[in-house]
């Protein structure tokens, strides 16, 4: 009857325990308002955003420019760069805090065994029978159980605490991959953008060339002078040391990507390829979608979720502690009697401790708990002002850039005309090397605007996918 009546006890500590109140405030989601849409969603210029697309598979965002040695080196950066990894174990470490965090919530049992040989001092006090055995065995398995049923919520606010915090560092840890995936495809699309210039470089040395032999042959004719060959053949050099000035900044982006990827930049090499297209439309939704699109949004969110539990935990310190324990197990002189009922042995108890006078600490604790759950909440709302911010600078510039773009195509025009028209006067003799070789450098100074144009739209296109988040959303958060 009596071990019923422990059983039963027993069962209604533990329902208590882990069903109990819980002390100190339920989280709610800090309010942040969001603007309707963007300002500069394709309505104050000619590029306009392509539709939301919710349904389109937006994992490989950057599958979207049809590059498959972009989409190899962003499997290999996600598999085999360090920062990721290191990361990705972050977060395991976090998971294992909520693991050992839910195990304060049950008993701890242990168990053990002793053998010993002892000798009383046979001139002792009470000592009453002289003659008795001084040396004896002792042995010993002893069972101990103890546990302190979370009353308060205490332990369940900890727990509470550590999940958002796991939460927090998988969000971090998404937020690592699309920082570092979103580097990669910009390097890539720049060094793309430099072998675009590269490829014009080329075909205006072959043009300088072309002029060069022209003002030779002018010259031995006696229709041109030194002057002139001196001045073609300056154009046509300075031209060479400008295609070679871009295979330092090529080399850089190569190495650049080698790291990303995980691998020495020694023997890294990327086949050329000059960028071409326009920028691919961009599904942006509405501003409020970027609260669930933006990990490092979410990581800040749940870092408020994880200091509100806190306040919990350090106002729990009000309330008394409670410790339940019991020990027993199996004693005996001899080996052979150690498992009989004679043997056995065991006691039960509990204890109940509160603090009376703490001088104002557990104060400064549930004070301190609530201002780190404080500032969590403006470095959360910050991050939701700045993710606003980058979205809106993207969409500017992808407007910018393209009215740019515009203009400057028409400036290649009008300057290749010029161009021609000044080159056909030269071979009339009407006009000086000089107005060529003028007609030229405006060119050439207008191609290479237009080229790099073109690569910085390829890359604001790229930027503003990482700044509405790539291909993630707050629901891929684990639930511990």
């Amino acid at each position: 009857m009596k071990s019923h009546n422990i059983f039963a006890i027993g069962a209604l500590l533990t329902t208590l325990a882990l069903g109990g109140c819980k002390v100190g405030p339920n989280y709610k989601a800090p309010a942040m308002p969001a603007p309707p849409a963007y300002s500069d969603d394709g309505h104050n210029g000619t590029w306009t955003a392509a539709s939301p697309a919710d349904n389109a598979n937006r994992g490989d965002w950057w599958g979207i420019y049809q590059d498959p040695k972009l989409n190899d080196l962003e499997q290999q950066c996600a598999t085999a760069n360090q920062n990721i990894v290191a990361a990705l174990h972050a977060y395991e470490q976090a998971h294992d805090l909520v693991r050992e965090n839910k195990a304060s919530l049950y008993p701890t049992v242990s168990i053990g065994a002793s053998a010993s040989r002892n000798k009383i001092s046979s001139t002792r006090p009470l000592i009453r029978e002289p003659g008795v055995a001084t040396n004896y065995w002792d042995f010993l398995i002893p069972v101990t159980i103890s546990w302190e049923p979370d009353f308060w919520g205490e332990i369940r606010r900890q727990i509470e605490s550590s999940a958002a915090a796991a939460q927090a560092s998988a969000a971090d840890l998404a937020n690592t991959r699309l920082s570092l995936q979103g580097m990669l495809a910009v390097t890539y699309l720049q060094l793309r953008g430099i072998d675009l210039q590269a490829q014009l470089l080329r075909s205006t040395l072959d043009s300088f060339q072309q002029s060069l032999d022209l003002t030779q042959l002018l010259l031995k004719g006696g229709l041109t002078t030194d002057i002139a060959v001196a001045q073609a053949q300056t154009q046509l050099e300075q031209t060479r040391a400008q295609l070679i000035d871009l295979g330092v900044q090529r080399a850089e982006d190569e190495h650049a990507i080698a790291v990303l990827t995980g691998q020495p930049a020694t023997n890294f090499h990327i086949p050329e390829l000059p960028l071409v297209g326009d920028p691919p439309g961009i599904p942006t939704g509405i501003p409020s979608e970027l609260l669930q699109r933006r990990p490092d949004i979410a990581a800040a969110e749940r870092r408020v979720a994880s200091a509100n539990a806190l306040i919990g935990v350090a106002k729990a310190a009000y309330y008394p502690n409670i410790a339940l324990g019991a020990s027993g197990g199996v004693e005996s002189d001899a080996i052979s009697k150690i498992f009989s009922a004679p043997s056995t042995m065991w006691s039960a108890g509990g204890v109940v401790n509160e603090t009376v006078f703490d001088a104002g600490r557990r104060r400064a604790q549930v004070d301190f708990a609530i201002a780190q759950r404080e500032q969590a909440t403006a470095l959360y709302r910050q991050q939701v002002l700045s993710a606003f911010r980058d979205v809106e600078d993207q969409l500017a510039a992808l407007r910018v850039l393209e009215q740019e773009a515009a203009v400057t195509g028409r400036a290649v025009e009008s300057a290749k005309r010029s161009t021609t028209l000044s080159t056909l006067r030269y071979k009339r003799g009407l006009a000086p090397y000089l107005e060529v070789l003028t007609s030229e450098t405006i060119e050439l100074a207008n191609e290479r605007t237009a080229a790099s144009l073109a690569a910085e739209r390829i890359v604001a296109s790229a930027q503003l996918q990482i700044a509405l988040g790539g291909g993630w959303n707050s629901t891929q958060l684990p639930i511990n």
